[in-house]
């Protein structure tokens, strides 16, 4: 089933252990917000009772100044509630807001570390769903839910005492409406639970479709799916909003219920306690009022627990979605320090600069059974440039992934000067290497901020420098602002060329021992490449490069091609080494050749 079709308990005890425990840092908030809650109840019981004293006592002797001090009293306790409420709802809103940031914070952390594996099987829009709207389900039960739920426990409890005490007949009367209020609840709660369960799961689809559909705008627009795009979100949004007015429909009949209830509990104390008034059967007319005023303030809370029942729902559902998450192993770690949890060893370090780079017999499949490499064994020199090619879908971009630690082979192993690459520590294996990709990603912000990523250590002149290597300065000079022009997201603003340029500043300007180019200049125009190359002369130079292309005139100079056929090494050597062997590089640069000299034609 898809996990958001899964709605889980209505209550799970071990859920809600582990949802309590980011409170724990808050206990001193959670503290003040309980003793806000039951003062402000206790309040909550004095007015009606005044009222019985003011009736009973002070109206019939015409004590003014009784009455005075009364309202005084009065007017106090509506004051004092009013503080105790306020506390309580600025502590625990307050309160989730610092759960919320926890959870996100420690929820993005987890999403940093996941291997791109959970990626490849995970869509954007469910992810998104889990920190945003997950989470805000959550914020709505630790500012509402847990911790006032105890309030409303309170005040039922209390008004049940106080009824009981001053009049334990009319009290049960009162009470005789408590089954209709069972039935009413019980029937909200079990079909409001199915419709939350289909909003949550609509409200998810709604994102990982938009999602999708607005990053391919273009090809959506180029293909001229825009009907069928918007009929399908059409669908997926009517079935959100019929979710929605199903919902509502159970909320329009519980609330208006327990309101007729209410009234016919109102009625009956009405009926019977005013007989017993009329009759002089032990009733006060005071202690009639009091009653209808706690039988309104009785039936309050039991709508507001029935709601809280919605929120633990939707609480239950999106905590166990969120800890689903949480709970996925971060498969690709540095090893433990030695003496930690595992007993591994401590996390070798990469030479500097960095050595022989190995692969010894790698096998490695995306989909278990269709291998993408097969028994791959080379290496790579100090120093040394190296090409890799061979037709699409052959493991060349595979090769840069396991690498880099992207993924883990599943056979053999890459070693650097002999030592395993799962034996090093993560994050500085991966500042080793410079990787430039074909398809360049920008984020939002500037041009140097694009260039520098945060790295405090790369200064202005790095930058310029790194933009000057690739003679990109040249269109950033040309923008309004030089480096720091505004970078819309994914660079929407600039071209392809422009990107790639970028892309390679970026490389350069974080001085890696390795540099990956993976189809680097497929997207720059001739010109562009020209010059492009010509920097890489310079920037290739004592420095290790893999160069994966599919256009073999821009690795026709590189120190050794090796040449990958469905996923194995079948060749191995120079340019001309390779066109002298008459194999598949031949063919392919044959193959290249002709379609160059066919569209010259």
């Amino acid at each position: 089933m898809h996990e958001d079709d899964v709605l889980g308990k209505a209550y799970d005890g071990r859920l809600m252990r582990r949802l309590l425990g980011y409170l724990r840092p808050y206990r001193r908030q959670v503290v003040i917000a309980v003793a806000a809650i039951i003062g402000h109840s206790s309040l909550e019981l004095a007015p009606p009772y005044l009222t019985k004293m003011a009736i009973d006592l002070y109206i019939p002797a015409r004590d003014v100044a009784g009455l005075g001090l009364l309202a005084a009293v009065y007017l106090v306790t509506l004051v004092g509630a009013f503080i105790l409420e306020y506390v309580q709802t600025w502590t625990m809103q307050a309160t989730g807001q610092r759960i919320m940031f926890d959870m996100r914070m420690q929820m993005v952390e987890h999403l940093q570390r996941l291997d791109l594996r959970f990626y490849d099987r995970n869509p954007v829009g469910r992810l998104m769903t889990r920190v945003t709207t997950d989470v805000d389900a959550l914020n709505d039960l630790f500012t509402s839910g847990v911790v006032s739920v105890f309030g409303d426990m309170f005040t039922l409890v209390g008004i049940m005492g106080v009824l009981v005490w001053m009049d334990w007949r009319l009290a049960l009367v009162a009470f005789s409406v408590l089954p209709l209020i069972a039935l009413i609840t019980q029937w909200f709660r079990i079909n409001v639970r199915g419709t939350y369960r289909e909003v949550r799961m609509w409200i998810a689809r709604i994102n990982a479709y938009l999602q999708e559909r607005i990053t391919g705008m273009s090809t959506v627009q180029l293909y001229r799916r825009e009907q069928l795009d918007f009929a399908a979100f059409d669908e997926i949004d009517r079935q959100h909003r019929d979710a929605n007015l199903r919902s509502i429909f159970y909320y329009a009949a519980f609330y208006p219920g327990v309101e007729l209830v209410s009234a016919l509990a109102a009625a009956l104390i009405l009926w019977v306690g005013g007989g017993w008034v009329v009759n002089g059967d032990g009733l006060t007319l005071g202690a009639l009022v009091a009653f209808l005023q706690y039988s309104q303030r009785f039936f309050r809370p039991i709508s507001d627990l029935s709601e809280k029942f919605n929120l633990l729902q939707g609480a239950m559902a999106s905590s166990e979605r969120i800890f689903a998450l949480l709970d996925t192993p971060v498969d690709i770690t540095s090893p433990a320090p030695r003496g930690g949890p595992s007993g591994a060893p401590e996390p070798a370090r990469p030479p500097q600069p960095i050595g022989t780079i190995r692969f010894e017999n790698v096998t490695f499949s995306y989909v278990a059974g269709e291998p993408v490499l097969r028994n791959v064994s080379f290496e790579v020199h100090p120093g040394q440039r190296v090409a890799i090619v061979g037709a699409t879908g052959s493991g060349k971009t595979t090769i840069v992934s396991l690498l880099l630690r992207f993924y883990d082979v599943q056979q053999g192993r890459i070693t650097i000067d002999g030592v395993d690459i799962r034996d090093l520590d993560l994050a500085v294996l991966r500042r080793q290497f410079g990787l430039v990709l074909q398809d360049v990603y920008l984020f939002s912000g500037t041009i140097g901020g694009n260039v520098r990523l945060g790295e405090s250590s790369i200064t202005d002149e790095d930058v310029r420098r790194a933009l000057d290597a690739v003679h990109a300065s040249r269109f950033v000079d040309r923008l309004p602002h030089g480096v720091n022009t505004a970078v819309t997201e994914r660079g929407a603003t600039l071209s392809s060329g422009q990107k790639q340029l970028l892309s390679f500043a970026r490389a350069l300007a974080f001085n890696p021992n390795v540099l990956i180019l993976d189809e680097a200049t497929s997207s720059v125009d001739t010109d562009t490449e020209m010059l492009i190359r010509d920097a890489l002369k310079v920037v290739m130079r004592g420095r290790t490069t893999m160069a994966i292309a599919h256009r073999l005139s821009t690795i026709q100079d590189m120190d050794r091609i090796l040449v990958l056929h469905k996923g194995e090494l079948r060749e191995s050597g120079t340019h001309q080494e390779l066109l002298a062997a008459r194999g598949i590089y031949h063919r392919l640069y044959q193959l290249q050749f002709e379609s160059n000299a066919a569209l010259q034609s």
